[in-house]
């Protein structure tokens, strides 16, 4: 449960309002979540890079399906696998996005983005990465069934997808079942 800090009388509860002093050593280990900035500036340049690599690849995509369909070419086998490669890197980048911002919400100062994205914890940036990486994977098997080349290979990459799912949806339910009973543990 958050604690909305504006409904406290001051004279009630003095130890959530008054700041506690930090000693020399604390000032020194509170400004070291700067470092954080380093990791941040690195994963939202790849995220920029993934997002115009992905665009070009969208134009390059569309110019060749436009270049196919007027010289008759109607297939649309290999222009779809184009296309979901084009939202396969647009949503790793929007993966790098989603760490780089939150990371720098969580440790060097909140942002309006994060908490409409509902990001206000690790736990809860944990589960929204969990959950792009799922579609990321949805989307790459995708990108294989339609292809459909070899069987066999397909349903083995298929299972394969699936343990990972799995496993990735059971520790983000473990994580948030942990979550809630910690919650669940903490005075009102």
């Amino acid at each position: 449960m958050k604690l909305d800090r504006t409904a406290i009388d001051p004279q009630d509860h003095p130890q959530e309002i008054a700041p506690v002093p930090l000693a020399p050593l604390g000032r020194i280990i509170s400004q070291t979540r700067f470092i954080v900035l380093i990791a941040v500036l690195a994963v939202m340049l790849v995220a920029v890079s993934l997002f115009l690599l992905g665009s070009w690849q969208a134009i390059l995509g569309l110019r060749g399906a436009w270049s196919a369909a007027i010289s008759g070419d109607m297939s649309t086998k290999s222009l779809t696998v184009s296309f979901l490669e084009t939202v396969t890197i647009m949503l790793k980048a929007v993966v790098f996005y989603l760490i780089g911002v939150g990371l720098y919400s969580l440790f060097i100062a909140p942002l309006n983005i994060t908490v409409a994205m509902g990001i206000e914890s690790l736990t809860d940036l944990e589960s929204k990465v969990i959950s792009v990486i799922v579609v990321i994977l949805a989307t790459t098997f995708l990108e294989h069934f339609i292809l459909w080349e070899e069987p066999l290979q397909t349903l083995q990459f298929a299972g394969s997808l699936a343990l990972v799912v799995v496993s990735l949806v059971l520790f983000e339910h473990m994580t948030h079942r942990t979550s809630r009973n910690n919650d669940g543990d903490k005075p009102a």
